[in-house]
């Protein structure tokens, strides 16, 4: 009798460890099937809970032209409600994190949560002060170039990745076999002004701020609406972008993100319903030079700073109307001396004030601009 109680128990026991395992094991994404935020302007991200309360960021969209890869980032309130969970996943909230995309040092700013910066991609480019001039963040280098050594001695809760057409698997694959946590934010796929500011929501989630992110991104859209409203239109002034590159002239798309700010502003794109969505396409120089001599403003220019940089790159341009009369403008008013750019980094959160910066420019005023200004000549700047 004693034995076969014996038995029986160490049965029990087999049973009940098995049982955990198994249910360990079987842990996945799919756990997380209440959606507790869809965004309203993004297409790329939402943001769900399980039956205990547990978060998963689900990334839909990481990198352009890819609808069907899924990225996701579970993050749990403790190590043991982690436990047999196989993805990627942070315990609490993110303390240390390194950022490799500029966008990213962006959200985490007007979150309250730089200090939470320990590494990033390209120190020299970044405009934030508290980052790139602080002595305690370190550079981890670029894709294929990560610096593990560095990363390791960082030793940070997750890695924000960024994307450009796919996974760089070599990287991915050395943080799980380090045991670095990481999640692809695609942030910058978002074609709409409101879309792209939206993903704050997602990194104030990850940094244990998701209320505070809501917040925050209410905020912004009230600023934007606010702004947009305020456009009186007359008459839409015809908007040309960009600047030739290998012979090449690349447009964007209807739906683009510039366009759509332009289109908020007051203006007209000049090549509207030739390209209606799908990214940037090509055209001609010839068909170009029609466009920008039809042109009343050009804009971001590449990077030039003066129309005599913009008569140097693009010489066959120089004597349109649009250069006579000095009705171009670029985005890189705010840049660091090594040539980053605040307009790619800030401006992600700012969109009203990208926005009141191109109403004003639909309004030839090239006063209080923050991220443009307006190209002048080595002549017209001895005239002064």
């Amino acid at each position: 009798m004693k034995l076969r109680n014996y038995i029986r128990a160490i049965l029990a026991t087999l049973s009940i460890c098995c049982g955990c395992n198994s249910a360990d094991i079987s842990r996945s994404a799919e756990d997380f099937d209440n959606i507790t935020y869809s965004p309203r302007y993004a297409t790329g991200f939402n943001i769900s809970e399980d039956d205990s309360g547990n978060r998963l960021l689900r990334v839909t969209r990481p990198w352009q032209g890819d609808n069907t890869t899924e990225q996701t980032l579970a993050i749990f309130k403790s190590e043991a409600e982690a436990r047999g969970y196989r993805g990627e996943h942070i315990i609490g909230a993110a303390e240390r994190v390194v950022c490799m995309s500029t966008s990213h040092i962006a959200m985490l700013d007007i979150l309250g949560r730089v200090d939470a910066i320990v590494g990033v991609s390209g120190k020299q480019y970044v405009m934030n002060e508290h980052v790139g001039g602080s002595e305690e963040v370190y550079d981890v280098g670029y894709d294929s170039n990560l610096d593990f050594e560095r990363l390791i001695s960082l030793n940070p809760d997750l890695v924000l990745m960024y994307g450009v057409s796919a996974e760089n698997s070599a990287v991915t694959g050395k943080l799980r076999e380090l045991s670095i946590p990481y999640i692809y934010l695609g942030d910058y796929t978002e074609q709409s002004p409101l879309g792209k500011a939206e993903w704050v929501v997602a990194v104030a989630d990850i940094m244990g701020l998701g209320e505070r992110g809501v917040e925050l991104f209410a905020e912004i859209e009230k600023r934007y609406e606010a702004v947009r409203r305020s456009v009186a239109v007359q008459q839409r002034p015809k908007v040309m972008f960009n600047t030739p590159y290998q012979e090449v002239w690349y447009m964007p798309s209807d739906d683009s993100y510039m366009v759509q700010l332009v289109e908020d502003a007051g203006g007209e794109y000049i090549h509207k319903g030739n390209n209606p969505s799908g990214g940037s396409r090509g055209i001609g120089l010839e068909e170009a030079l029609l466009l920008v001599d039809k042109a009343d403003i050009w804009l971001n220019v590449g990077q030039c700073t003066s129309l005599d940089e913009l008569r140097s790159v693009a010489p066959h341009f120089a004597n349109t109307a649009v250069v006579r009369r000095g009705d171009v403008y670029n985005n890189n008013r705010r840049r660091s001396p090594s040539g980053g750019s605040d307009f790619w980094e800030s401006a992600i959160v700012r969109p009203d004030v990208v926005l009141s910066d191109l109403a004003k420019i639909m309004q030839r005023r090239s006063d209080s601009l923050y991220y443009h200004h307006r190209l002048t000549s080595s002549v017209d700047e001895s005239a002064k």
